[in-house]
């Protein structure tokens, strides 16, 4: 049986002309500099060392290393012969070392995050940390056993198709030995429904289907590889499901209509940067599921295995793309199909995974006829190499509807920013009416929409630019209404989940963030817009009082705002009934204020509760200080 070793622990970290420092991965040079702010994060080669005892494997075996996440370039050394060169800071990577051991054995990864015009990402709004961020295994393969297949992807490639009420797979694998690979089926139960080999159609009759977050059932694949004992198995997870994009009526799972309403999201968090353990996975898809999304768009790049492995368990229809961004460099033409071919090959097994992105904003800069080009050959690759997903691309919002680059993909999507950095957010819609109007065959989303917003930054007027919770709150009220009235957007995607690390920006009194995120960098506070989308698409009762953070308010009388996904609210100041509502999501109330005020807001057995001081004068720490700028980061 293959054994596979977790090989993160007792490593030697150096950075140039610094002393060497001993760590455990995964781990980032730029968990700390990447987040200050100033855009002066260092950018440069590192080196890791690990020197290790020859493992205990037998003639005919095959030991491999596999590093999940190396950024954005790493060079494997191992006894002082260059093994390897990896450029893509975000795939999964495979290297045989089994010919290259010696009884002692020194490992060096050289990882080179500096600037380059040969591997994307170059220009973006988001720290390129660097480091071997994620995991590192050692393989040890027996001699009989399932080959991983082209880059570093599973063993099974695992093609599904629904069949009436039956589910048929056809497995792809490769196999080392002269053993007959079996394979088997098995459900959630364990059980095994269905058995067969490779490159055959094998069916499930009644098959139960993979459906979104309201029932994600998943099946298990497993290989076998036996003679007298089972020598070799390997397994992978897939779902039963169909899907489709109506231009006029959205996104359809399974037959039936089902709007795309979610999030998009990045991986990184304080001090620790990008270098996530399961922990932080596990927490991030649990506030995701607490929304009541049911999409995440997984920006800018590939990421880790586990995240994937957890939609697939949640449910979430998942829109998985590669780091082109921004700004098209012909010298990484090669560099994007590579991270392309890998995202498609590494993941294809995912139900959740429902399309591929092909670019990000990349008119941001010139657009020349190289950059259509290479966009249709990314287009054509990514249906040869998987004819059973659509592709997107997610268009700069000042990009017209007419520019030919949004039409090359299978749908597209805007990353729209009216109400935030310009004014009026409604506009918004009518953007989306006239791609509608014009394009009436030609599904259009929303890839990215917000404002931004820091907890502790409040206003009785909030405006655009004050980077208050309250206006930020009063932008996404908007922008549910336009979505909700065009039920035709096959996708929407708030940008962001969570605050995230853009070391480039300095905006809300905290350089180094973009703060649009619904819930802060640590996870710790969801801000006031996490629950009015909570309201809208979450089916678990809750209520919750807005602006509870605003204690200290001028004036004589003061908004009471509540979000709920009940009927009917009831507000209590001080103990004494004030009033009941009846309402639909949002509910509001306008109260005379005294001195100290205890509000508590009830639905039933729902309760929510906060207090608001009155005081002569603005408390000046509810004011963004100056010297920041609200500006995107590229304007």
């Amino acid at each position: 049986m293959r054994q596979v070793i977790l090989f993160n622990n007792d490593w030697l970290f150096q950075m140039p002309g610094e002393e060497p420092v001993k760590l455990n991965l995964p781990h980032t040079w730029n968990g700390v500099d990447g987040q200050d702010g100033g855009d002066n994060y260092k950018r440069c080669k590192c080196t890791y060392t690990k020197t290790f005892k020859q493992p205990d494997f037998k003639v005919g075996e095959r030991v491999k290393l596999e590093f999940k996440g190396v950024n954005s370039e790493g060079e494997v050394l191992l006894n002082g012969k260059l093994l390897t060169v990896h450029a893509g800071g975000y795939s999964t990577f495979i290297v045989d070392i089994t010919d290259h051991l010696l009884d002692d054995n020194t490992l060096v990864v050289n990882v080179d995050n500096s600037k380059t015009e040969e591997v994307y990402p170059q220009t973006a709004d988001f720290t390129f940390y660097g480091g071997i961020y994620r995991d590192v295994n050692l393989l040890i393969l027996p001699k009989n056993h399932f080959e991983f297949l082209k880059d570093s992807s599973p063993a099974l490639k695992v093609t599904t198709k629904v069949d009436g009420n039956d589910g048929i797979i056809n497995v792809t694998a490769e196999v080392s030995g002269n053993l007959a690979p079996i394979i088997l089926v098995l459900n959630k139960d364990n059980e095994v429904v269905a058995k067969g080999t490779i490159n055959e159609d094998i069916k499930i009759s009644n098959v139960h289907l993979w459906n979104g977050v309201k029932d994600p059932y998943l099946y298990t694949v497993k290989g076998i590889l036996k003679d007298k004992d089972i020598e070799d198995e390997v397994s992978t997870r897939i779902g039963f499901r169909t899907f489709k994009v109506d231009p006029k009526k959205g996104f359809f799972l399974n037959g039936k209509p089902y709007p795309l309403r979610g999030v998009c999201r990045h991986q990184d968090r304080p001090k620790i940067g990008n270098a996530l353990t399961k922990k932080e996975h596990e927490e991030d898809i649990k506030l995701i599921k607490e929304v009541g999304a049911n999409t995440i768009r997984l920006a800018h790049y590939q990421h880790d295995q586990y995240f994937y492995d957890l939609c697939d368990e949640y449910g979430f229809v998942v829109w998985a793309e590669i780091p082109y961004i921004s700004r098209y460099m012909k010298a990484a033409d090669k560099n994007a199909f590579n991270q392309m071919a890998e995202l498609i090959h590494q993941n294809f097994n995912h139900p959740s995974i429902v399309c591929w992105g092909i670019s990000n904003e990349i008119t941001m800069f010139k657009v020349t006829n190289a950059t259509r080009k290479h966009h249709k050959e990314l287009n054509e690759f990514c249906h040869k190499e998987d004819p059973s997903r659509f592709t997107t691309i997610a268009c700069f919002s000042v990009m017209t509807i007419f520019n030919r680059i949004a039409h090359i993909t299978d749908v597209a999507s805007y990353n729209l920013y009216w109400g935030w950095y310009v004014p009026i957010t409604r506009v918004t819609g009518l953007i989306c009416d006239m791609w509608h109007l014009f394009y009436p065959h030609g599904p259009i989303g929303l890839s990215e929409y917000g404002a931004e917003a820091m907890p502790n930054l409040h206003s009785v007027h909030p405006r655009r630019g004050d980077n208050t919770e309250e206006y930020q709150a009063i932008y996404h009220e908007k922008m549910i209404d336009v979505i909700n009235k065009r039920p035709y957007l096959w996708a929407t995607h708030v940008w962001n989940m969570f605050d995230f690390a853009a070391d480039a920006r300095n905006q809300g009194g905290e350089p180094g963030m973009n703060h649009k995120g619904l819930v802060t960098f640590d996870r710790k506070t969801k801000k006031d817009s996490f629950y009015a989308y909570k309201a809208y698409w979450s089916e678990e009762p809750f209520i919750h009082l807005c602006s509870k953070r605003f204690v200290n308010r001028t004036g004589s009388k003061t908004l009471v705002k509540v979000y709920t996904n009940q009927k009917e609210v009831s507000l209590y100041q001080n103990g004494k009934l004030i009033a009941t509502k009846s309402g639909d999501k949002i509910f509001k109330f306008k109260i005379k204020m005294d001195p100290t005020n205890e509000i508590v807001v009830t639905s039933g057995n729902l309760k929510d509760s906060g207090i608001i001081k009155k005081v002569a004068t603005k408390d000046p720490s509810y004011i963004v200080k100056k010297g920041g700028s609200n500006k995107s980061w590229e304007k």
